[in-house]
């Protein structure tokens, strides 16, 4: 690692801090849908047992356990699991929710038929330790499917502008890189084969305007609220000004109580060797 790398906990620590701050169930529900046709792709049968690495409020594990797989979720932030959690028991699902790393993730090798993720594992500092991870917790000849948000697209962009403004700590590679197709690849290929890549559309349509998004982002989403935080007055106005104006430029809205924004994602899918 780079010497200049600041000590893994310390990272660790602030991830934490970081997907706990403002309230990421309100960013979430922006993406169910997507996230339900995600798990419908997948056609996995019920009695399947699934892990979704870096769960969040539970987006995959509910429209997995109302299918009837056998669902655990992970995730480093306990006041999401709190959600995830409440979630299932509103819908009488069945599905256990424990808090842990997707680089150390706290199961048995071979544990589990299907491993997902949707833009979650992706943020994890070291993507080897994360690939490896996932790898290991697979049974031979089942299942990975990830969603990762990509460079190119509009949630890459906005990265991109955070990372101007605050640039993440020196060694860590952005986390839209599991987005990129030939990297994916190349992270998969010592654990995986039959590894197929897909960039499916997926729009933020919200009612408001780029201000409003702005701000929306910026009290709900844990890492734009936390990159606010850090900058001083000057560097805050700059960095919404940047914000304001992507979401302006990407707007095909013609309402102008409303933003249509097109987005895009690289779904992954690939078997364990």
């Amino acid at each position: 690692m780079n010497p200049a790398t600041p000590p893994i906990e310390d990272i660790k620590t602030s991830m934490r801090a970081t997907w706990m701050a403002g309230d990421f169930g309100v960013i979430a529900k922006n993406t169910s849908g997507s996230a339900e046709q995600f798990v419908a792709r997948l056609n996995l049968p019920a009695g399947a047992k699934v892990l979704d690495v870096a769960c969040g409020t539970g987006n995959l594990a509910i429209p997995l356990a109302r299918q009837g797989c056998l669902v655990t979720g992970v995730d480093i932030a306990p006041n999401l699991l709190i959600q995830a959690r409440e979630r299932a028991a509103g819908e009488d699902l069945s599905a256990t929710f424990d808090e842990g790393d997707a680089e150390q993730l706290p199961y048995a090798n071979t544990s589990f038929d299907a491993v997902v993720t949707m833009f979650g594992a992706m943020f994890a500092p070291r993507p080897e330790l994360v690939a490896s991870e996932l790898a290991r917790v697979l049974k031979p000849g089942g299942l990975l499917a990830m969603a990762n948000w990509n460079p190119a697209g509009f949630t890459g962009k906005m990265f991109k502008i955070g990372s101007s403004h605050l640039p993440p700590p020196p060694g860590i590679p952005p986390p839209v890189l599991w987005g990129d197709e030939a990297i994916v690849r190349q992270r998969l290929a010592s654990g995986f084969t039959n590894i197929e890549t897909e960039l499916i559309p997926i729009d933020f349509n919200l009612e408001t305007t780029p201000a409003g998004a702005v701000a929306f982002f910026r009290k709900f989403f844990g890492p734009t609220q936390v990159a606010f935080s850090r900058l001083d007055e000057s560097g805050q106005a700059a960095f919404a000004a940047d914000l304001e104006a992507l979401w302006a430029e990407a707007n095909q809205s013609q309402d102008p109580t409303r933003l249509l924004v097109p987005n895009q994602y690289l779904q992954v899918t690939a078997i364990r060797t």
